[in-house]
């Protein structure tokens, strides 16, 4: 379905004074012809009676072509089944009466901006009731952000994650939205639930070795949390491919929430612990040997004491017990001979 956009004149104030003036008129030639048939009776009065009172009765039937629209709204509009055309600039129109607004998800609530009801019935009856009908068949061309729910999914390593996405979208074609998906709204929740496990189980929670998130056959260092933007972005491409043929433009996707499932939180965080107690000890290893080896050059170049291979091995094994010890030490002063 292809949108035509309506580019009708905002006439609908001269044509809302004309209606009123004509029903005015209706009212003043059904009092005329009811005292002309009551003083003269006959058949011109019967006529003005007649149509005056026709007129009464039908004559709120053109009012209904009267049109408002808002700043970034859209009225689909079709006639007895056919699609007429768009409505999408702002002012006050004048269409045909008998043209109807089509919008398949004005009813449908989900958690995004301007358009969440909390749960509850009763929250979405005050809203439609606060809308109207007419008003709830506008279609918002604003920015809407979709927060869909967590969703708990294995990572490419099998493990189970928790994560959370925020979508900023729009509807940019009327028509595809209204036509060639049957729920526009639900359509993207679903498709944004589906791109997130694709891209999801490609990455790691964290970096590791051999995993290839690319496709290109070479191992990187991709992972969910070290690379939020980059899986952000992917996901972002995978729910535009899939909502192009619903008139949606996907603007942004951003990670809102990322964790490891709760029945695995536990154990991953001692791994985690484990794992940086393992770096931290080979960064003070390191440190240590550094330190003993400057030690041994110094006392070598000053020639401030000679010692034998027994005695530096004993001096860098106290050396490192005391650079790698986890508490304070407590030397052993020798207050005789060097040996």
């Amino acid at each position: 379905m292809k949108e035509k956009v309506l580019q009708n004149k905002k006439n609908g104030i001269a044509m809302l004074l004309l209606l009123l003036v004509q029903y005015a008129g209706a009212g003043v030639l059904t009092a005329v012809g009811a005292v002309l048939l009551d003083r003269q009776g006959g058949v011109p009065a019967g006529a003005l009676l007649t149509v005056g009172i026709v007129w009464l009765a039908l004559g709120w039937i053109p009012f209904c072509g009267l049109k408002v629209l808002k700043p970034q709204e859209a009225l689909v509009l079709t006639l007895f089944g056919k699609y007429v055309g768009t409505l999408k600039e702002e002012g006050f129109y004048y269409v045909n009466p008998f043209c109807s607004a089509v919008n398949p998800a004005a009813k449908t609530r989900l958690n995004q901006s301007g358009d969440v009801d909390g749960g509850t019935a009763k929250a979405a009856a005050a809203a439609a009731s606060q809308m109207g009908e007419a008003a709830g068949r506008r279609i918002s061309m604003k920015i809407m952000t979709l927060n869909n729910n967590r969703q708990k999914i294995n990572d490419c390593l099998g493990n189970p994650v928790e994560i959370g996405i925020a979508v900023m979208w729009r509807v940019v074609d009327t028509a595809k939205a209204v036509f060639d998906v049957d729920n526009y709204k639900e359509y993207l929740s679903l498709q944004c639930d589906s791109a997130l496990r694709n891209i999801v189980r490609i990455y790691p929670y964290d970096v590791a070795p051999g995993v290839d998130t690319t496709g290109d056959g070479v191992a990187d260092e991709g992972s969910l949390r070290g690379s939020s933007e980059v899986v952000a972005e992917r996901i972002r491409r995978e729910i535009q491919n899939k909502v192009s043929d619903a008139g949606l433009e996907i603007l942004e996707a951003r990670i809102t929430y990322l964790a490891y499932a709760p029945e695995i939180a536990a154990v991953m965080l001692q791994r985690q612990q484990a794992s940086a107690i393992i770096d931290a000890r080979k960064m003070i290893v390191d440190g240590a040997v550094g330190m003993v080896e400057m030690a041994l050059e110094r006392l070598a170049e000053k020639n401030t004491v000679e010692l034998d291979d027994e005695r530096k091995a004993a001096m860098v094994s106290n050396l490192l017990v005391v650079l790698c010890g986890n508490h304070d030490a407590q030397p052993v002063v020798n207050s005789g001979s060097l040996y």
